[in-house]
């Protein structure tokens, strides 16, 4: 069940002053599955923010992408995971790719939109890259950001979804190649740390952001920073506890992070530049962070 508008804006209202470029962005699950979307929207502008939404683009059509426009939508993240035979298998759907490709032509010529693309990069897709970015070039798509799969839930037990360490240097060496040309902003996502190839595949050092200046509520009320970090970093509720205090005087574990100094990470000459990599990487009783970049490069440089 989603929460309810009025929940997540008395949390919202916690926050007595916002800045400009303050952002609320809903996503999912499939934000477009609610059927009060705009209204939601609307509701949040009125709260004193913008609001900008990460969606599968199944639902995004003419008459929708009009409406959220209306409603104030700012920014727009759509995802697209391969050309039409591997998007499809990745979502389970065998008209996925049809729906997303509409979504991404209203978008890519909407310029009231703040517009980008994301991919997860897989075993199966790393082969079209060259081709997916000749597609979202001829579409307009002006940014685009690829992110990699963590070892984790439904990847742990299936091979497609998991980049070799050699595909994975691939995929920096592509990213790099492309933002030489600059006819899309092609970037590799903060997920981590990439050693030789920071400032090669994104336009800024790696930092993650998470509980820095991105806090999220989800969906049962807690209140954690980027949502796509384990559950074990919550910090409360907002059923039982102020959003904006807890913003103020808790996060310590996102500000502090000296505890990621353990496992691999202990002994490693780039902790100071990484600090224990994305907090995505980890679930702060396991001791050790899933997955290290660097390490995987320094692997992939030795064949």
């Amino acid at each position: 069940m989603d929460m309810p508008l009025t929940d997540f804006l008395s949390a919202l209202d916690t926050i007595k002053y916002k800045p400009d470029n303050f952002t609320v962005v809903i996503t999912g699950g499939e934000p477009l599955l609610r059927n009060d979307i705009e209204i939601c929207g609307r509701e949040i502008r009125k709260h004193g923010a913008r609001w900008g939404m990460v969606s599968n683009g199944y639902l995004y059509d003419k008459q929708k992408h009009i409406s959220l426009l209306n409603a104030g939508l700012g920014a727009l993240t759509l995802s697209l995971d391969g050309l039409e035979e591997n998007h499809n298998w990745l979502r389970h759907s065998n008209n996925s790719f049809s729906k997303v490709d509409l979504a991404i032509s209203l978008a890519a010529n909407s310029s009231r939109l703040n517009f980008d693309i994301v991919t997860c990069v897989n075993g199966r897709n790393i082969y079209e890259l060259s081709d997916l970015y000749n597609y979202l070039n001829e579409k307009g798509v002006k940014a685009w950001r690829l992110f990699t799969i963590v070892p984790i839930g439904r990847a742990k037990d299936n091979p497609d979804l998991i980049l070799t360490d050699l595909q994975f240097k691939e995929l920096l060496d592509f990213i790099s190649i492309k933002r030489k040309e600059k006819l899309i902003d092609v970037k590799f996502s903060c997920e981590g740390y990439v050693g030789p190839y920071e400032l090669k595949v994104r336009e800024s050092f790696f930092f993650c952001r998470a509980g820095i200046n991105i806090g999220s509520i989800l969906i049962d009320g807690s209140i954690s920073a980027c949502p796509n970090i384990d559950r074990t970093f919550s910090q409360g509720n907002i059923y039982k506890d102020n959003f904006f205090e807890i913003w103020e005087k808790g996060y310590q574990l996102f500000r502090n992070r000296t505890w990621t100094k353990t496992g691999r990470c202990e002994k490693c000459s780039e902790y100071s530049y990484c600090i224990g990599n994305g907090l995505h990487n980890w679930n702060i009783n396991n001791g050790n962070v899933f997955i290290c970049h660097y390490e995987r490069i320094k692997k992939a440089l030795k064949h």
